[in-house]
């Protein structure tokens, strides 16, 4: 999908409430050039050959640098595959390196890391600006392209729902910065639909919505502490969303309410008590783990089987069928 002349969005559909709509990976460069990539999805197949059929079938183009907006293994799943097959250098927040042991090449190979106030330079005089984004998670980043008025904002803005928040203060910090940006006409999103300047709206008035409904949410918080009774997260959680979410969305629900907990007791607002969390068994603990190990093993002894099955069936196709005929028939003139 064009965005502009030098950004493309590839939309890998999605079908779980945590990813709205898609979870998107963005082309910026001239096409048949060197490219920078934003995001490549999680580890497994559709997302791998989404990427590589839009280079090859559309774009015309290669992966110079492979960046991403932060840690969570549906953006940056992909840096290991991407960095083998097709030697993109991959580039990452400074202070997600801890975050990626798993997604990143052996040794660190090829990996370059990013900080606030970075820039990326393309072909064309495309001009990228890194910005630090922290709230979603420790170590979000924005990519900006002030010229055009493009804005990537990774899970710290969503294309149609609002976003999950691991520290309030943080993150209405980014958005602050974010309303500041002289220049936002398009939000590239993580996840969901690009969100445009239109004749009856506004992307910058996506930000100052988000920014209205952290306060709305803390709000809603405090008026459910009113009465004195104290109250668990996943209480005010009920009392505040009710039915009107999807059930799978209730743990993440609960997670944006701990946060605001977090930063009213910080402010002096609230006091929480100690809680008390359970002692795992030992043994529950240690069978739980030789069942995943158990599992492990059995889904990549399915994949191991499914690669050979699939090398099979190739191979039957370049091969004569022998394993049919004893002795084929054979032909002749009459």
């Amino acid at each position: 999908m064009k965005i502009s002349d030098n950004v493309r969005m590839v939309p890998v559909p999605e079908d779980q409430p945590m990813r709205p709509t898609s979870t998107n990976i963005y082309i910026i460069g001239q096409r048949g050039g060197q490219t920078l990539t934003i995001d490549s999805g999680e580890a497994i197949d559709k997302f791998r050959w989404m990427l590589r059929g839009y280079l090859a079938a559309i774009d015309h183009s290669e992966i110079g640098v492979a960046a991403i907006t932060h840690h969570h293994f549906d953006h940056s799943g992909n840096l290991k595959h991407v960095r083998e097959h097709l030697k993109a250098e991959i580039a990452v927040p400074e202070n997600g390196v801890k975050l990626l042991k798993r997604q990143l090449p052996k040794d660190n190979e090829g990996v370059k890391t990013y900080v606030d106030g970075d820039t990326i330079d393309l072909d064309g005089g495309v001009r990228v600006q890194v910005m630090t984004s922290p709230g979603h998670s420790v170590d979000s980043l924005c990519y900006y392209i002030e010229e055009e008025g493009i804005l990537f904002t990774g899970d710290t803005i969503l294309g149609n729902t609002t976003s999950v928040v691991g520290d309030v203060n943080s993150y209405m910090a980014s958005l602050r910065r974010l309303l500041e940006l002289p220049n936002v006409k398009v939000l590239c999103p993580g996840h969901g639909p690009l969100i445009r300047d239109t004749d009856d709206a506004k992307a910058r008035d996506r930000l100052e919505m988000y920014v209205a409904h952290r306060q709305m949410r803390e709000d809603q918080i405090l008026e459910q502490l009113q009465d004195g009774e104290p109250k668990t997260s996943w209480q005010i959680m009920e009392n505040i969303y009710g039915d009107s979410i999807d059930k799978r969305l209730r743990r993440a629900a609960d997670g944006n309410v701990q946060a605001h907990l977090k930063s009213l007791q910080k402010s002096g607002v609230v006091r929480a008590s100690r809680g008390q969390k359970k002692r795992p068994n030992p043994a529950t603990v240690a069978t739980n783990k030789a069942k995943d190990k158990a599992n492990r093993k059995i889904i990549q002894k399915g994949k191991r089987l499914d690669k050979a099955q699939r090398a099979k069936i190739l191979a039957q196709q370049e091969n004569p069928p022998t394993d049919v005929w004893k002795k084929p028939p054979t032909y002749q003139l009459r």
